[in-house]
């Protein structure tokens, strides 16, 4: 059975998502097309690159996340540092141990740009909030005068994971006709986390498959639940930065799904673990992938695609 896939972005929750992609492997399913947000984008780029849900899981369960929170020494400096590097660099981390970490992995696999992929294998949905508008890459490079087969797939990934002022926005910069009449500084884009704009892109997929005469069946795979009812521990003004932004990323989990793409959607608990919640330990991570292979089985089990 072939579908296409779209995965919803949820930060350190995404772990869950591998589980379910198992379960979808174990009841026989294919991904021809996957889209995804956030760490959605992580799931998605690593079966774009031909990654299982086993390895997905081996690989989550040999990463520390913490390893991702890298600054320089000047910036952890007390309430100073944090401060200094927002003004200066608009992040509290730099995002590219993340980058260098999706890089690593999808270069053993012979992916570097998406050039190396099938075309329209993979999509990654972004935030231009220079523009204010949703960029979904590779092809919406094209707006901006890059070229998407040049462009690097962990560079898309970072783009789509950088939650804002937790993580720097990945600065685009305009070619061509594009800059032509622009200042130096006109001439960047600032892109931030996909979430911001489109959490859970079901709608990618669907205008590509109505003009087929067999249409692919699109499954969504979406994180559910709310964090347990702990309020955010604020001491100034950057923890009341954090837990703005992931009460921002947080509420997309409870949003309305309309009916016809709610039964094609996997529905995975994320037992009270928080988007930004970096310090998640093994326990955690394991038990966020067996609820996700749970509920991949589930719906698996009793979700028949129309024909």
């Amino acid at each position: 059975m072939e579908i296409n896939a779209v995965f919803e972005g949820g930060g350190v929750k995404g772990i869950s998502l591998a589980g379910a992609v198992q379960a979808a492997e174990l009841a026989g399913a294919s991904f021809k097309r996957v889209a995804g947000t956030s760490s959605g984008s992580i799931v998605s780029a690593l079966l774009a690159a031909g990654y299982t849900g086993k390895e997905m899981s081996e690989i989550i369960r040999g990463t520390s996340f913490t390893s991702f929170l890298q600054r320089a020494p000047l910036f952890d400096t007390p309430i100073v540092g944090p401060a200094l590097r927002v003004m200066l660099k608009k992040g509290l981390y730099s995002g590219e141990a993340l980058e260098s970490w999706i890089r690593g992995i999808l270069q053993k696999r012979g992916v570097v740009t998406f050039r190396d992929l099938p075309t329209g294998k993979l999509s990654i949905i972004a935030s231009d909030i220079t523009n204010g508008r949703i960029v979904v890459l590779p092809e919406g490079l094209k707006d901006y005068g890059i070229s998407p087969d040049q462009f690097e797939v962990a560079k898309a990934v970072r783009m789509s994971c950088s939650i804002p002022y937790f993580f720097d926005p990945v600065r685009l910069r305009l070619n061509g006709d594009f800059a032509k009449g622009k200042s130096f500084p006109e001439q960047f884009v600032y892109t931030v986390d996909g979430g911001l704009l489109s959490n859970f892109p079901m709608w990618l997929f669907d205008e590509h498959e109505s003009s087929r005469m067999r249409p692919i069946p699109t499954v969504g795979f979406q994180m559910i639940g709310k964090m347990d009812p702990q309020p955010h521990r604020i001491t100034g003004p950057f923890t009341m930065l954090q837990a703005l932004v992931g009460t921002m990323l947080s509420a997309h989990d409870e949003r309305y799904i309309e009916q016809e793409k709610f039964i094609r959607t996997v529905k995975i608990p994320t037992l009270g673990v928080g988007t930004t919640q970096f310090e998640i330990t093994k326990d955690q991570s394991d038990e966020l992938y067996e609820a996700g292979l749970k509920a991949g089985e589930k719906f698996f089990r009793e979700w028949r695609p129309k024909v």
